[in-house]
C-alpha cells in the first residue's frame, strides 16, 4: 500500500460515514428541539413533563454509548451501526401511533438508546479509517456534521411543525433514518474485533482511561455551552433582541464550518495546545459578550467567538481521546467522550435552572465566563501541561 493512499482522507467510506451521521444528527436535534411541545399539545403534558420527554432521550443515548462503546470491539463496527440504525428507523416509525404520554416517554428512552448505538459505531468507523497524521483535521471535517445538524435541525423543525404539523417531522425523520441505514449498508469500513473478555464489572469495560482526562476537561466546557443551548432563545427574547437571536445558531455553525479546516490541520502539525488556549480564550470572551450584549451585532458577534472557541474545542478534544488511544479500544474512546459531552450538556440546565431566579440571565452568563475559565485550567492540568510531550509520544510510535 503506498503512502499516498495511506494519507488519504477523503475516502468512500469516510464520506458515507460522515453523511449517515450528519442524517442521524439532523433527526435528533430536529425532534429534540419539537418533542416537549408535541407532548404539551397532543397528551397535554405539563411544561415539565414535556420537557422530561424531550431530555430522557439523552439518558437513553447515554446507556447507549456505555454499552456500545463496551461491546463493538466485540460485536464489530459495521454491525453495531447496522443493529443501532434499524432500532432508529424501528423508534421512528413509532413515533406516528397515538401512544400516549408514558409510553411516549419509553419510547423517546429507547430511541436515544439505538442513536447512542449507531453514533457510537459511525464515530469509531471514522476513527479508525482517518489518516493518524491528519485525525485533527479529519475529526474536524467529521464533527462538522454534528455542527450542521445543531444549527439547521431546529430550524428545520420549527419550520415543519409551523407549516405542516408533527407527522410532518415524524416523517422527514423517518426518510433520515432509512438513508442512514442505506448509507450504512453500503460501507465497507476495517474491522479491529477483540474477544469477549471475562464476565463481571470492570470499570475498564466501559470507559478509556487514556481518554479520561481530556473527556473531563470536555465535561466542565459543556456545562457553559450548555446555558446557550438551554437559555439562548430566551435571552434573546428578554433583551428585544428576538431577531438576532433566531440566527444564532446558523452563525454559530458558520464560524465552525469556517474555522475547523485551518484549526484542525493546525493541531496535526503543531500539536493541541496552539489551537485550544486561543479557543478556550475566545469561547470565555463570546460568553463576556453575550452577557453584555445590547445590539444584535454584539449578539452575533458572540455566536462568532463561541464558534470559533467551544466549537473547535469539542472536535479538538474528541481527536485527542482518539489519538491517545489504541485501535482496538477507540470504540470506548468516543464513548468515554461522548458520555462527557452529554452529561455537561445534560446536567448543566438542570444545574443553571437555579442560578437565572436569583441573577436572571446576564448573571448566569457571566457566571458560565467564570466556568471556562475554570475548564482552561483543567485542561491545562488534565492534558495541556504535557501536550508535547505526548505529541513526541506518537511520533515515535
Amino acid at each position: 500500500m503506498s503512502d499516498t493512499y495511506k494519507e488519504r482522507l477523503w475516502t468512500k467510506d469516510f464520506i458515507f460515514t460522515s453523511v449517515a451521521n450528519l442524517i442521524l444528527m439532523l433527526s435528533l436535534y430536529l425532534l429534540l428541539v419539537t418533542m416537549a411541545t408535541y407532548a404539551m399539545d397532543t397528551y397535554d403534558a405539563s411544561v415539565s413533563m414535556g420537557g422530561f420527554v424531550s431530555s430522557i432521550f439523552i439518558i437513553g443515548a447515554l446507556f447507549g454509548r456505555l454499552y456500545g462503546g463496551k461491546q463493538i470491539a466485540v460485536v464489530g463496527n459495521k454491525k453495531m451501526l447496522l443493529i443501532g440504525t434499524v432500532s432508529v428507523l424501528v423508534a421512528t416509525s413509532l413515533y406516528f401511533l397515538p401512544l400516549g404520554l408514558y409510553p411516549l416517554m419509553v419510547l423517546r428512552f429507547l430511541h436515544g438508546l439505538a442513536m447512542g448505538l449507531a453514533t457510537t459505531a459511525t464515530s469509531t468507523i471514522v476513527s479508525q479509517i482517518i489518516p493518524t497524521s491528519r485525525s485533527g483535521e479529519g475529526i474536524g471535517y467529521f464533527s462538522m456534521s454534528v455542527v450542521m445538524a445543531t444549527a439547521i435541525g431546529p430550524l428545520i423543525g420549527v419550520m415543519l411543525l409551523t407549516q405542516f404539523g408533527f407527522n410532518s417531522i415524524f416523517l422527514f425523520s423517518l426518510i433520515m433514518a432509512a438513508l442512514s441505514l442505506v448509507l450504512s449498508l453500503s460501507l465497507q469500513p476495517p474491522e479491529v474485533k477483540v474477544e469477549a473478555g471475562r464476565k463481571g464489572f470492570r470499570i475498564t469495560d466501559y470507559f478509556e482511561a487514556r481518554a479520561l482526562p481530556i473527556s473531563i476537561a470536555m465535561f466542565v466546557l459543556a456545562l457553559a455551552y450548555s446555558g446557550i443551548l438551554s437559555f439562548v432563545t430566551e435571552y434573546a427574547a428578554e433583551i428585544d433582541l428576538v431577531e438576532a437571536g433566531s440566527f444564532f445558531f446558523l452563525v454559530y455553525g458558520m464560524s465552525v464550518l469556517l474555522s475547523r479546516p485551518f484549526t484542525g490541520r493546525l493541531m496535526d502539525q503543531r500539536g493541541a495546545n496552539i489551537v485550544v488556549y486561543p479557543a478556550l480564550v475566545s469561547f470565555a470572551a463570546g460568553m463576556l459578550m453575550l452577557s453584555q450584549s445590547f445590539a444584535g451585532w454584539m449578539f452575533l458577534a458572540a455566536a462568532v467567538l463561541m464558534g470559533l472557541g467551544y466549537g473547535n474545542f469539542q472536535s479538538i478534544a474528541q481527536a485527542l481521546a482518539i489519538k491517545l488511544t489504541p485501535h482496538h479500544r477507540m470504540g470506548l474512546a468516543n464513548s468515554t467522550y461522548f458520555i462527557a459531552l452529554d452529561l455537561g450538556l445534560g446536567l448543566g440546565p438542570l444545574m443553571l435552572g437555579y442560578i437565572v431566579p436569583v441573577s436572571g440571565y446576564r448573571g448566569m452568563y457571566m457566571v458560565l465566563v467564570a466556568v471556562i475559565l475554570a475548564g482552561i485550567a483543567v485542561y491545562h492540568f488534565m492534558h495541556g501541561r504535557r501536550d508535547g510531550e505526548v505529541a513526541m509520544d506518537r511520533n515515535r510510535a
